[in-house]
């Protein structure tokens, strides 16, 4: 029995499902133990945007950490701070007309929900939240009540309170699904809103992902979600894009929701913000609701991340300019073509996502486990998703060399056709 089995929490998961020791990691490849080399499709689930040990990136923290600069900080000012805002202002904001606050909080995604949640019922003076159905957004009890699935919510122990959930509305219909999402639900539940006899008050925020990427990889219909923004705006609710595990490049622009003229008030960042795998949580908050807190009223140990700040400062070089996205796009098409046409080889199955996130629904969980098993003894990495686990879900880093994208490719469809040939 190892060390792992001995002494680590039965609440390990992960680890059971890619069962070997990794030792060293570049790029889109990591190498256990024994020399084993795996292709890596799952890339921290999105932590890892820019690869394992960005050249880059490991280079400008090697420098800041010879050159004492400074590791932790609280809410302090430091220089590499100062540098990752001022690039983040100017390369990103700056261009959109984006006038937000940066709000740095804990470090994990589910911080930065928790933090958005509190000032919008600050901003609101309501306590209820809407979500929507398969979204994720944290396993603290404030995010966590906005989750949906049911197995990370039992755990909690404690009623989940002030957050309904309303039906997601996709771009195309996921299978068998019969929520009734869609134009016609929201109209619904704008109707219900709107009269005071239903029972159903008014909420603090709407909190949405444009891609539910936990979910399901479950696209955002576009009219859908700017009607969704809409009817915030009517009611007086703060809108909260929880852009955690879509944003930082995922979908081909730094913003999974840029273009959509959709204005959030409340945009949601984390894991690819810290550049390499180093934690790191931010906030974008509109300046009059940020204005709303009390110096020091919310806190955290870990905002101030010196060496997140300075990988994240280097991240930020990817979008001085359109090339990096441009090789996103052509990585996406490329993905694209690969696994569409399992849509017409499996009858059962569909084929969702945006970008570089991709989703192959199969069905049930059984055949997903085995596809995602199948694929890691043939070396490469990817997981589960979805209800039940039946969603396979691509999220390789942006940065994966081409001939590692077609392998991977090749890896994974081998591997599904020969499972899904012995299911049917």
């Amino acid at each position: 029995m190892n060390i792992f089995e001995q002494r680590e929490s039965e609440v390990r998961g992960y680890c059971r499902v890619y069962p070997v020791i990794f030792d060293t990691a570049v790029n889109a490849r990591q190498t256990d133990v024994d020399g084993n080399e795996y292709i890596d499709f799952f890339a921290g689930a999105g932590v890892l945007n820019f690869g394992h040990n960005n050249e880059h990136m490991k280079n400008a923290m090697i420098e800041h950490l010879q050159s004492n600069g400074v590791t932790h900080s609280l809410d302090m000012h430091t220089k590499a701070k100062q540098t990752f805002m001022e690039r983040f202002a100017r390369i990103i904001l700056e261009p959109r007309g984006m006038p937000h606050k940066m709000q740095f909080m804990g470090p994990t995604g589910t911080n930065a929900v928790e933090a958005a949640l509190k000032i919008a019922r600050r901003a609101t003076g309501r306590k209820e939240v809407l979500a929507f159905s398969r979204g994720f957004h944290g396993m603290t009890l404030g995010s966590l009540a906005c989750t949906s699935n049911s197995i990370f919510r039992n755990a909690a122990g404690v009623p989940l309170n002030h957050v309904s959930h309303a039906a997601f509305g996709c771009e195309k219909p996921c299978l068998g699904c019969d929520m009734g999402c869609g134009l016609d639900s929201l109209k619904a539940l704008r109707a219900r809103y709107l009269d005071s006899s239903s029972g159903l008050e008014a909420p603090a925020a709407f909190l949405i992902e444009t891609i539910q990427a936990e979910g399901g990889v479950n696209v955002a219909d576009r009219t859908w979600l700017k009607a969704a923004r809409d009817l915030a705006r009517e009611l007086g609710a703060i809108f909260i894009v929880d852009d955690i595990q879509v944003g930082c490049g995922r979908t081909g622009s730094y913003f999974s929701f840029d273009g959509m003229d959709i204005d959030p008030d409340i945009v949601c960042l984390a894991k690819g913000v810290g550049g390499m795998g180093t934690p790191l949580a931010m906030n974008l908050v509109k300046p009059e609701i940020d204005a709303l807190w009390k110096p020091g009223e919310h806190t955290g140990t870990f905002r101030g991340q010196g060496l997140s700040f300075v990988a994240g400062s280097e991240a930020l070089a990817y979008f001085e300019n359109d090339e990096f996205m441009d090789l996103v796009k052509q990585h996406a098409s490329l993905m694209e073509k690969a696994i569409k046409p399992l849509e017409q080889q499996f009858k059962r199955l569909q084929v969702r996502g945006q970008g570089m996130i991709w989703g192959i629904d199969v069905g049930t969980g059984e055949p997903a486990k085995a596809i995602v098993n199948a694929c890691f003894k043939d070396g490469l990495l990817v997981s589960a998703c979805g209800s039940g686990g039946r969603v396979i879900k691509l999220i390789p880093p942006l940065t994966i060399p081409e001939s590692d994208l077609k392998e991977g490719l090749d890896i994974l469809l081998r591997n599904l056709k020969t499972v899904m040939e012995a299911q049917s």
